[in-house]
C-alpha cells in the first residue's frame, strides 16, 4: 500500500492520547510534520512519533505549504478548528478534525463547503462510533431490529470529573463546557443510530451551578472557580422533523449517581436498546418480553493483525483506508454539522428562553 504522509497540527493532550498513538499503528502512515505554538511539544511529538526527517513548525500555515503531505489532523482548541481545517482543505490536504466539528455552526458550514469545493475528504473525531457496543448496535438498527426509533436519550453525565488542564474551562477557546465536550459524543452516537439528521426545533437549559465552588472534590483535583467560564451542566430537548424526540443530558459536575458518557438509549416500535450495563437490547417475542446482552468481550470486538483494536485505533485505520481506497469515512461532515447545529441551538435556547427552530 502506498504511504500516506500525515501532518499533525496541535501536539497537546488529544493528539498524544489518541491521534498520534493510533496513527503510528497504521502501517502505511508516516507522520512527517508536527506543529504547535509551543515548539517543545512539537519537537517531543516528532521525536516520539515522526519519521527521522520529520519537520517541526510553530505556524500551521508553513506546514500546509508542504505539498508532499496528503493528510492533516487538526487537534487544536475548538476555536481554531474551523479556519485551520478550511486552510488545510484548500491547500490540498484531506482533514481529520478532532470533535466537535467547530465552535459555531457557521464555521462548521464553511468547513463542509470547503470540503465540497476542493474535493478533499473531511471527517470529525467521533471515535465512540468505533466501540464494540456502538458497532453492534448500529448493525442492529440498520437491520431494523428496533423498528422506527421515536424516542432516545443521549447520555454524557459525570458526577465530578471536570477537566482542569488546557483550555477546557475557557469559553472563548472552546465555545462551551460539557455540552460541547462530551455531550457532542453522546448526541453523535444517538443521531447515527437513528439515522435521523433532520432536527425541527430545540429547547435547552444551561447551568452554572457548581463551577464557583472552591476546593471542590474532583477527579483531577479542584478547579479554579475564576477560570471556570463555561457551564457545568447542559440539557436539551430535541424534536425532529418526523416527530421523534431526543433528550440530551451533559455535565462534568452533577450531584447524581446515574453517571455515564458516550452512551445512548433508544426506543423503537419493535424494540429498544441502551448502554447502561454493557449493551442491552430489549424486545417482545412469542408474547413474551426479552432482554439480550451480546457478548462483546474477547469474541465480540474487532480484531486487526491479531490484536484487539481500541476505538481510536479503529477510527484511525478506517480513516486512512477511506483515503487510500477513496471510500467514505465513517463520520461524514454533513452528520457532524447537524451535531454542531443542535449544540449551538441548546446554548441559544438557554440564553433566549425560547425554542430554536432549525432548517427553516
Amino acid at each position: 500500500m502506498r504511504k500516506v504522509r500525515v501532518g499533525i497540527i496541535g501536539c497537546g493532550g488529544i493528539a498524544n492520547a489518541k491521534h498520534m498513538p493510533s496513527l503510528k499503528k497504521v502501517k502505511n502512515v508516516e507522520m512527517v510534520a508536527f506543529c504547535d505554538i509551543v515548539r517543545e511539544r512539537a519537537e517531543k511529538a516528532a521525536k516520539e512519533y515522526g519519521t527521522e526527517d520529520a519537520k517541526v513548525y510553530e505556524d500551521y500555515k508553513e506546514l500546509l505549504k508542504d505539498e508532499s503531505i496528503g493528510v492533516v489532523h487538526v487537534c487544536t482548541p475548538n476555536r481554531e478548528h474551523g479556519f485551520m481545517t478550511v486552510d488545510a482543505l484548500e491547500s490540498g490536504k484531506h482533514v481529520m478534525c478532532e470533535k466537535p466539528m467547530a465552535k459555531t455552526a457557521k464555521e462548521a458550514r464553511k468547513m463542509l463547503e470547503a470540503a465540497k469545493r476542493t474535493g478533499k475528504k473531511l471527517t470529525i473525531g467521533y471515535q465512540n462510533r468505533c466501540t464494540p457496543e456502538a458497532q453492534y448496535l448500529h448493525k442492529a438498527c440498520e437491520r431494523g431490529d428496533l423498528g422506527e426509533i421515536y424516542f432516545a436519550k443521549a447520555h454524557a453525565l459525570r458526577r465530578r470529573a471536570v477537566p482542569t488542564w488546557g483550555v477546557f474551562l475557557n469559553e472563548e477557546e472552546q465555545g462551551g463546557g460539557p455540552l460541547i465536550d462530551i455531550g457532542t459524543h453522546a448526541l453523535d452516537l444517538t443521531l447515527w443510530m437513528m439515522d435521523n439528521y433532520k432536527p425541527k426545533y430545540v429547547v435547552g437549559n444551561v447551568y452554572h451551578k457548581l463551577g464557583d465552588k472552591k476546593d471542590a472534590a474532583n477527579a483531577w483535583g479542584p478547579w479554579d472557580p475564576e477560570k471556570f467560564t463555561v457551564e457545568d451542566s447542559a440539557f436539551g430537548f430535541i424534536t425532529m422533523e418526523d416527530g421523534a424526540t431526543i433528550v440530551l443530558e451533559s455535565s462534568w459536575a452533577l450531584n447524581t449517581l446515574d453517571v455515564g458518557e458516550a452512551r445512548t438509549s433508544l426506543c423503537g416500535t419493535e424494540g429498544g436498546a441502551d448502554m447502561q450495563d454493557g449493551l442491552r437490547i430489549n424486545g417482545e417475542e412469542f408474547g413474551k418480553l426479552f432482554t439480550k446482552k451480546p457478548a462483546l468481550d474477547a469474541d465480540g470486538v474487532d480484531f486487526y493483525d491479531g490484536e484487539t483494536e481500541s476505538p481510536s485505533d479503529h477510527e484511525a485505520r478506517q480513516w486512512i483506508n477511506s483515503i487510500v481506497n477513496d471510500t467514505e469515512p465513517l463520520v461524514k461532515p454533513e452528520q457532524a454539522l447537524v451535531v454542531t447545529e443542535i449544540l449551538e441551538a441548546i446554548y441559544e435556547s438557554s440564553k433566549t428562553g425560547k425554542p430554536i427552530y432549525l432548517n427553516k
